[in-house]
């Protein structure tokens, strides 16, 4: 196992073999389902173009001082997230109250959990589905040959439909991540970076280049990086703002926790600008991905949510070696989804097993199993609203899933994140600060000015506008 020393430079502390790995583990945490099925979603209900301009614009400004703020409290504090703060807080002689900014991520580490792996789960049936079609019809032909377009698209609402196969499939992806992230971080969560990561990006840019291949990639180019100026609305903004705070997994503590396993020798501001960078070129690359395979398909780029769920495998259809690159496809978002779910899991784990001083193992298993029985009540509870909260307005005829997701994206996530932001603007020694930061001149006047003004106030426009409907 490789250590650092904890912040008292005396206890033994796990740590990321080198900077490569820590930036791995820290892409694969952002790159999951937000950009490989969010993104495209998003960027096709919101203009295409002008969504993409103002979301690159958003990472800059609002994502990447956020991020680098996490990873900085993380790596000062060599703890898990609240006592990370903790510490920082006290070194600052502020109040260790502060801690509550990460006490909200983690919580929220722990509810999108439970949800993000009956997502997962979504993404193990599809692999399932195209590995059995593949067997049935071979390598040439499209998939699903002679099943019209409404039998494919009815495949999610049949699952939706079943019970006891969502829950099995959210127990399997929940038992999956279990397994790396009760391994530690060296022999579990960063063997999962350095290697399901590397296999993701051959797999990603192989099928990117597949889709390029099939005749709507001029269409795909026109539709993502055309400006129209006049599509960029009020909503469009915010929608563009809200994917850019979450597909780099902000405001869940995930940062931090990762942060507390990184080297003094790293620089967190360089770092922290190449995983922005990378999250931002995977999400794009997912629109150059997916988009040409739904144009060539003649398929409608603003299908939402089922765009890849539903409008893929109809595309997957008509296209040469359709099962194979069909369950290429699913694969590929599996290890993206994975890489994140670790990340998910690692930080309430961080945090319950400083708190109740069990091995990993113990505190990684309860942390897991409490998510699985959250997320299985979801899964088998699917569609029906929560009795009391879903008379709610802001839950309003939600089921277990949505309640989960809308108080998580809207309530614990973007506070965590203005707390963070106030916390490190305003709260924490500027001296700490400066020394961890990475930033000199103009860049370290830039970054504060952002994180003490710009993030705290257009995050809580976000917040507001969601928490209004």
């Amino acid at each position: 196992m490789v250590v650092t020393t904890g912040s008292d430079g005396i206890t033994p502390h796990e740590g990321w073999s080198s900077r490569s790995a820590f930036i791995l583990a820290a892409v694969g945490s952002a790159v999951g389902l937000g950009n490989m099925w969010r993104f495209p979603a998003e960027a096709g209900e919101n203009g295409g173009g002008a969504f993409v301009l103002f979301y690159i614009l958003c990472v800059v400004l609002i994502g990447l001082p956020v991020l680098l703020s996490e990873v900085l409290i993380g790596r000062h504090g060599q703890s898990n997230a609240p006592e990370s703060v903790r510490r920082i807080a006290a070194e600052s002689g502020k109040s260790s109250k502060w801690a509550i900014l990460a006490d909200f991520g983690v919580l929220g580490a722990f509810m999108v959990l439970s949800f993000y792996c009956v997502v997962g789960g979504w993404v193990l049936y599809y692999i399932g589905i195209f590995a059995s079609d593949l067997v049935s019809t071979g390598l040439a032909g499209g998939a699903f040959e002679g099943r019209p377009a409404g039998e494919i698209e009815g495949l999610l609402p049949g699952l939706f439909g079943n019970g006891a196969l969502m829950v099995g499939l959210h127990v399997a992806f929940l038992a999956t991540t279990l397994f790396f992230v009760a391994r530690g971080v060296s022999s579990g969560i960063e063997w999962v970076a350095t290697w399901l990561m590397p296999t993701f990006f051959v797999l990603f840019l192989g099928i990117t280049i597949y889709g390029a291949s099939t005749g709507g990639f001029d269409e795909t180019i026109t539709y993502l990086f055309t400006f129209d100026f006049s599509k960029l609305t009020g909503p469009v903004m915010l929608a563009a703002v809200g994917q850019a705070f979450f597909s780099l997994s902000l405001g869940v503590a995930g940062m931090m926790t990762y942060g507390a396993y990184v080297g003094r020798d790293v620089n967190l501001a360089s770092t922290s600008g190449i995983i922005a960078s990378a999250d931002t070129a995977v999400a794009l690359i997912a629109g150059l991905c997916i988009f040409p395979i739904v144009f060539a398909a003649g398929l409608e780029a603003n299908a939402g949510p089922g765009l890849m769920f539903q409008s893929l495998p109809i595309a997957f259809r008509d296209m040469p070696f359709g099962s194979l690159i069909g369950l290429l496809f699913f694969i590929m978002v599996f290890f993206a989804a994975l890489t994140s779910s670790v990340s998910l899991l690692e930080a309430p784990t961080a945090w319950f097993k400083d708190r109740a001083d069990l091995p990993r193992a113990v505190a990684t298993t309860i942390v897991a199993g409490s998510a699985l029985v959250l997320g299985a009540l979801a899964a088998w509870f699917w569609g029906v609203p929560v009795p009391g909260v879903s008379s709610m307005a802001l839950f309003e005829e939600q089921d277990l899933f949505n309640v989960l997701d809308t108080a998580t994206s809207k309530v614990l996530m973007p506070v965590g994140a203005i707390l963070t932001s106030v916390f490190v603007g305003w709260i924490a020694s500027r001296r700490l600060i400066d020394s961890e930061n990475g930033l000199s001149g103009g860049l370290e006047q830039i970054w504060l000015f952002l994180v003490r003004f710009a993030c705290p106030a257009v995050l809580a426009v976000i917040m507001v506008v969601g928490l209004m409907g």
